[in-house]
């Protein structure tokens, strides 16, 4: 009976525990970034935020700011490189108080026809939660051509 119990406890305390993610993956989120950074031999710039970002092409039209809609082609995927969210060419229109913080921020490097790699630690995306096919604490890599500000 005691055996029962003990291990009726343990698989208790594993099962709870292991949907949980840390409260704060800034650490492994920064070191799984750099390393993706450093095995693709990409030059990055790194906002006080965490965000990091190469820019391909700067643009020479006009500059987002946080309130403006956009229209934008992107790729979205993560550092092992499975793709999980893409649009066509075309891109699509959306307003940037409606994305998470890590594209609020990172669209902000470029200017129209300017494009981009947006690595986003969670902390910027969608931290704890799990969204569609996003886990809980994922990093986030994002390729964007700013087609438009709208």
């Amino acid at each position: 009976m005691k055996y029962a119990v003990f291990t009726f406890i343990i698989v208790l305390f594993v099962s709870c525990n292991a949907g949980q993610v840390k409260a704060d993956l800034r650490a492994e989120n920064e070191k799984e970034i750099i390393k993706y950074i450093e095995d693709n031999g990409l030059i990055a710039g790194k906002s006080d935020t965490g965000l990091h970002f190469v820019i391909r092409e700067p643009g020479t039209g006009i500059r987002p700011r946080r309130s403006d809609k956009v229209t934008v082609a992107y790729k979205g995927y993560f550092t092992n490189g499975a793709v999980f969210d893409k649009s066509d060419a075309n891109g699509i229109s959306f307003d940037l108080q409606e994305v998470i913080k890590g594209w609020r921020e990172g669209i902000r490097y470029l200017k129209e026809g300017g494009s981009g790699t947006l690595l986003i630690p969670a902390h910027l995306g969608y931290g704890r939660r799990s969204v569609g096919p996003i886990p809980a604490g994922s990093v986030l890599l994002f390729d964007i051509t700013l087609i438009s500000v709208n």
